[in-house]
């Protein structure tokens, strides 16, 4: 993905155990990180150009994703792996600590940097994690996520999507997946989607917070849910997650991919979430 850029982006490396991470860097000011998973930094680059104006944005792609290139390429893709690259990252730029936005697997990223390292984290924005051990049907969402990966593997990846977005609660027009995910499509994409199903997927939604010690910096943390997102899995995640802290989640426009799909209206409510969490720390 490319966009035109009215900040100087630079691109860089990082060596870490085992891997080499792609990261982009643009702006000046308060240091805010932009993570997903397996979104890459493609994916924010809208939302870190408007961010830019006043703050140094860092966005990166995740291990085994895209630029981000593994030494064992059938390495699994773990919440703690992610944390740990995002904290060297951090540590690297040396502007710390960060406001730390997560979108999805990167919100369950952010929340293990939180964990690991509080320190490095004055504000932690979690938008839409995924956290499938907060439900009480935990035990059959996992069962069909192995049902869904295995599908997928065997080659059979307009059954495995349609059933991903069926578990997930999300309605799309007829003939949508076949035309995102059918066809001839760019084998940067599938290689990405494929190691998704096959490596990162997973660990992903069975990871489980450590709530004790995220209930100990939880004035530090955002849930953030989409305006669009009722009843979806990941209302229903994040939600739990927010009660189980005892924090109201804040909504944001848009739905599950809010950040990429409005820009503008995402970093004006980032914006007025920020405010009164930076006047706490």
């Amino acid at each position: 993905m490319t966009t035109e850029s009215s900040t100087t982006v630079t691109p860089r490396i990082l060596e870490v155990p085992g891997a080499r991470l792609h990261y982009e860097v643009r702006g000046r000011g308060p240091l805010i990180a932009l993570v997903g998973a397996p979104m890459d930094a493609g994916a924010f680059a809208p939302l870190a150009e408007l961010l830019a104006v006043d703050h140094t944005v860092l966005t990166t792609d995740p291990r085994g994703i895209n630029r981000s290139t593994l030494d064992d390429p059938g390495q699994d893709s773990t919440p703690e792996l992610r944390a740990d690259d995002l904290s060297r990252l951090l540590s690297h730029l040396g502007a710390g600590p960060a406001t730390v936005l997560g979108s999805s697997g990167g919100a369950v990223t952010a929340l293990a940097l939180a964990q690991a390292h509080p320190e490095q984290a004055h504000v932690v924005v979690a938008h839409e994690p995924p956290l499938v051990e907060l439900l009480p049907e935990r035990e059959k969402v996992h069962a069909e996520t192995d049902e869904i990966i295995a599908a997928y593997l065997a080659g059979d990846v307009i059954g495995a999507w349609t059933r991903f977005m069926a578990q997930a609660n999300i309605s799309l027009p007829e003939g949508a997946i076949e035309g995102m995910f059918g066809g001839e499509r760019d084998p940067r994409q599938v290689a990405d989607e494929r190691r998704w199903f096959a490596h990162e997927l997973r660990a992903t939604t069975h990871w489980r917070p450590d709530l004790d010690t995220l209930r100990s910096i939880s004035a530090r943390i955002v849930v953030g849910i989409g305006d669009d997102s009722d009843g979806e899995e990941c209302d229903l995640t994040s939600r739990a997650l927010a009660e189980t802290l005892g924090i109201e989640p804040a909504r944001f426009p848009g739905g599950h991919t809010g950040f990429a799909e409005d820009p503008g209206a995402f970093a004006t409510r980032l914006r007025e979430v920020l405010r009164p969490k930076r006047s706490q720390v």
